[in-house]
């Protein structure tokens, strides 16, 4: 097929720079344009300051930026948006009504009843809300919302897990990279040689949207903390199931698990969304984060407390499966799968 014209809104942050980074040599899709605030229009991608771990892509390193302006962005096939959650609010519901399909990381609007919340793998039959949401707004375009990075790492090993032995209360404790925050979101002199144990809003869209990706209205509670940690969330999840479960059974359902993605041969989806390590010390953010192309969760210390109660350690790489990467795929899934 053609390759999809694709635009980046906020493509000088952490998350929009990993955009830029997972499309440069995609076979579906074409970046045609970037657009941020004003302080990084009329500047080049490598002169906005990149911060990745590898350098920009050669090709894409000159194209310039354009100020964001909802008149300025040309037709194209899917507009992601790493906007903040406040522009967000403003822009996204604009561009939808003019037509435009946006796959947002923003938090605004991830609630909405006629939203998809979507986990490509886990609940890839939300995307059809979006007929519903055209219908009740008015809208020939749509919004497409990729849960909180934390939401998404930790709902990945919940699925088969719920889907075999059923939840019926979750308990979350995760350690978050700085990379969540964003370039300038934790000041050094407080994470160096600290942990935050507080995380403004975060613990409530693990609870809210968890509920909605997974269908259930289970009890759940979460603690979110900031670590001295660059790239990867880990997290530790102490689960009450319905049934009794063998901690070995746990581990090969987690590893046996798959979805629409891994069905359709989507681009970037990882061949197991799931890797299981049976090591005692695993998983670890710089042994693990870039686990199925920073694609796949790495779940360790499954382990049956008591009877239906299950412990386990899970990370992800939080702005590539948990973040721009989940974006990108849920893209693929729509354009194979149009509604």
């Amino acid at each position: 097929m053609d390759r999809l014209k694709v635009y980046i809104l906020g493509a000088t942050g952490l998350v929009g720079q990993r955009y830029v980074q997972l499309l440069a040599k995609h076979p579906w899709f074409e970046i045609v344009g970037l657009a941020a605030s004003e302080k990084s229009a009329g500047k080049t991608l490598a002169q906005a300051g990149w911060a990745l771990e590898e350098p920009p892509p050669p090709d894409l390193a000159e194209l310039k930026i354009e100020k964001l302006e909802v008149d300025r962005i040309p037709k194209v096939d899917f507009v992601f948006s790493a906007l903040p959650s406040e522009a967000a609010a403003k822009v996204e519901p604009e561009l939808a009504a003019r037509g435009f399909t946006v796959v947002s990381n923003a938090s605004n609007m991830r609630m909405d009843p006629d939203v998809p919340l979507v986990v490509p793998e886990i609940n890839p039959e939300d995307l059809s809300l979006v007929m519903q949401q055209r219908a009740g707004r008015g809208w020939r375009g749509a919004v497409v919302k990729k849960p909180n990075c934390t939401t998404t790492i930790l709902n990945l090993p919940l699925k088969p897990v719920l889907d075999e032995w059923g939840i019926e209360r979750i308990h979350v404790v995760t350690m978050q990279a700085l990379s969540g925050a964003g370039f300038a979101g934790v000041p050094s002199v407080a994470i160096t040689d600290n942990l935050i144990p507080y995380i403004r809003g975060e613990e409530d869209k693990v609870v809210a949207e968890t509920r909605k990706i997974l269908k259930k209205d289970f009890e759940i509670y979460a603690t979110t903390t900031r670590v001295p940690v660059l790239d990867g969330h880990t997290e530790v999840a102490y689960v009450d199931t319905a049934r009794d479960f063998d901690a070995g059974a746990v581990a090969d359902a987690l590893a046996r698990f798959r979805g629409l993605p891994q069905e359709l041969k989507l681009p970037t989806a990882p061949e197991r969304p799931i890797e299981v390590r049976p090591h005692i010390d695993r998983p670890q953010p710089r042994l693990d984060r870039w686990a199925g192309r920073g694609m796949a969760v790495v779940v360790g210390r499954i382990r049956r407390l008591a009877p239906r109660k299950l412990a386990f350690v899970v990370l992800g790489h939080n702005t590539v499966r948990g973040a721009a990467g989940n974006s990108v795929l849920t893209a693929e899934l729509m354009a194979k799968t149009p509604a």
